[in-house]
């Protein structure tokens, strides 16, 4: 059996890149241009490619629905402050999400300097989830001492049960294949997948709590989770970040 190799350049991980030995043999499996991989191993990393923009099309969709639904059901059926701040969290996902999808669509097309498109994209992503601290925090801060009364809407635990179901699929799968293809922006969009999907799950109790039982302190201690896991999401970005830099100074 083949030792397994990391082609230098791509960074791809699959045995067919065996025979990449200098990374100037290698400007990237998605260019039409020279490349020491084998065909085989080409084709694969341009499928990696293509099932990467496949998921940011869902994400995009997704992402979408959340918006409207959390804006309806956050503020015109119901009020939900946690919702808003899931909902303002699903802003800056669509965000994300079209940065990177719009680096795979060139990335596909072989029309981009991959170093410098990756290192802005990373960047975006990661200054997106910065900014939402303030949004939630300072949002929630208001909400608890103005004494709105927050209800739960059926909406909105509609919306919260499909993104518990939809979410760990797209984390997944966007791990998988960002890790297999050297895909960073892509790893670093998983990452806020895992943590759209715990958001959700917190927010869908909060919400349930808050609708059967009419707790409203349980949509502020839903808010409060989702910050939390906001702040470890932007933790695990840089991480990231900080991994490719030192791998590519």
């Amino acid at each position: 059996m083949l030792q397994q190799h990391i082609c230098g350049t791509c960074g791809c991980r699959e045995e067919s890149c065996l025979p990449c030995a200098k990374q100037e043999e290698c400007q990237n499996c998605n260019f039409n241009r020279p490349c020491c991989c084998s065909k085989s191993h080409i084709v694969w990393h341009e499928k990696q490619v293509r099932r990467g923009v496949l998921l940011e099309y869902i994400s995009l969709g997704w992402m979408s629905v959340e918006i409207v639904a959390c804006v309806i059901a956050g503020l015109i059926v119901g009020k939900s402050f946690a919702l808003l701040a899931f909902g303002g969290d699903s802003v800056i996902e669509l965000i994300s999400a079209y940065a990177v999808f719009s680096y795979l669509r060139k990335l596909s097309g072989g029309i981009l300097n991959i170093e410098s498109e990756s290192e802005r994209t990373e960047k975006l992503a990661t200054a997106l989830l910065i900014f939402l601290i303030p949004i939630i925090a300072v949002g929630a801060i208001y909400s608890f001492y103005s004494g709105i009364k927050l209800e739960a809407s059926p909406l909105g635990i509609v919306v919260a049960a499909g993104a518990v179901i939809i979410m760990p699929v797209l984390w997944k799968e966007k791990k998988r294949i960002g890790n297999d293809g050297n895909i960073l922006p892509l790893t670093i969009d998983a990452v806020e997948s895992a943590t759209c999907f715990f958001m959700s799950t917190a927010l869908l109790g909060g919400l349930l709590v808050n609708f059967f039982l009419h707790v409203t302190l349980a949509d502020y201690i839903a808010t409060a989770i989702i910050l939390g896991f906001v702040v470890l999401e932007i933790r695990e970005s840089v991480e990231e970040i900080g991994k490719s830099w030192f791998k590519n100074p």
